[in-house]
């Protein structure tokens, strides 16, 4: 290492803002905001457009106000690095840095918007809770989430304590891994502190989103990481294994072996956004099998010469995942057409198409005239 690398290095080791993840690059990125006397921060909360940020000289309450575009992508989220301006009452976030991921889901809204729900990101944390059944479908649709965004996915399997034996914790944690393929599976308790260790080697140094639906834990697995109640967590109800109460936002905490940790409200709904490729890493088996498909344009539904088919014929592929992979890529072809106008013609096409040739051959079969 050169002195001047070397300098470099221990600047950013003793700056301010290292233990929220500033590093070389985020410094260069900044350059030309620090000649105009702006300040970086990293936002840690957001709430009703103001936002608490972290900054070089000391946490502030600032206002979104310059950063309010029509895009709902790009407003101002937990995790981004902000310029601010050094002064006012209040403070203004002049703009943000570009994102380097960000996980975004679909609203609920018939506007089919997307919401994005932490930015800049490496690790996503799914939380799974063993109280309850496991949901193999919701799992593979929050690591589709997970790995579109560019992060990288973990599946925790929380309240782990419950299960009475290792032999069948050991079957849960094997189910999980045959629907995350290339995903590391930790089974944890946050009540004996079993598999906690492993987790926060995870997310050490990293910044880390803790994601998953209400009662998964994770208000009490972040309070495991951070070593102390920062958030609030009620009893558990008896009957489904959720918490009396959930964290209503999304807040970025400094974890004490370094690293940030953001904990989310938990999701009723995870609806998918422009999520194909995410889609098709969760499932990249079925991806590997089609290469031997008859046709390159195969749908795996009918055709001759069709290797995913073959697969659930022999049992190598089972049903579940084939059926999984089919709905996933329904809906995030459904929700791409809403915002792509190219697409949508496309999908339309197709629809008139099929339906003319279904016509064509229930009148073959009946042995009549096309109407």
């Amino acid at each position: 290492m050169s002195f001047h690398e070397h300098s470099q290095a221990s600047a950013l080791s003793t700056h301010p803002l290292q233990p929220y993840g500033w590093d070389a690059a985020w410094e260069a990125e900044f350059t030309p905001y620090a000649e105009q006397g702006l300040l970086p921060g990293r936002v840690v909360r957001v709430d009703r457009g103001q936002a608490d940020v972290v900054t070089t000289e000391g946490p502030i309450r600032a206002d979104t106000a310059l950063v309010t575009p029509h895009d709902p992508l790009r407003v101002v989220c937990t995790g981004d690095w902000a310029a601010v301006e050094p002064a006012g009452d209040p403070q203004l976030i002049r703009t943000l840095l570009p994102r380097r991921t960000a996980f975004v889901r679909s609203t609920s809204s018939q506007r089919s918007e997307g919401q994005i729900l932490a930015a800049n990101v490496d690790h996503a944390v799914i939380a799974v809770s063993l109280a309850v059944e496991l949901d193999l479908g919701r799992i593979e649709r929050f690591l589709a989430l997970a790995w579109e965004s560019g992060a990288v996915p973990v599946v925790v399997l929380t309240k782990a304590d419950l299960v009475p034996d290792a032999t069948g914790l050991s079957y849960l944690v094997e189910d999980v891994e045959t629907v995350a393929p290339g995903v590391r599976v930790l089974p944890v308790s946050s009540a004996t502190g079993a598999g906690l260790d492993a987790l926060a080697a995870v997310v050490t140094g990293d910044t880390s989103v803790l994601l998953g639906v209400s009662g998964a834990g994770k208000s009490t697995l972040a309070n495991a990481l951070l070593g102390e109640d920062v958030m609030e967590v009620q009893a558990t109800r008896d009957i489904d294994g959720k918490g009396r109460h959930t964290t209503t936002t999304r807040n970025l905490l400094a974890l004490p072996g370094g690293g940030v940790l953001i904990d989310t409200p938990g999701l009723r709904g995870v609806g998918l956004w422009d999520a194909g490729a995410g889609v098709g890493q969760v499932f990249a088996e079925i991806g590997e099998l089609a290469q031997d498909c008859r046709f390159h344009d195969c749908g795996h539904v009918a055709e001759p010469g069709c290797a995913v088919l073959a697969a659930i014929e022999d049992g190598s592929l089972p049903e579940r995942r084939l059926e999984s992979w089919r709905k996933l890529m329904r809906e995030n072809r459904r929700i791409v057409a809403k915002t792509d106008a190219r697409l949508r013609q496309e999908m339309l096409r197709g629809w008139k198409q099929r339906s003319s040739e279904g016509r064509a051959n229930m009148a073959a079969k009946r042995g009549g005239r096309v109407r």
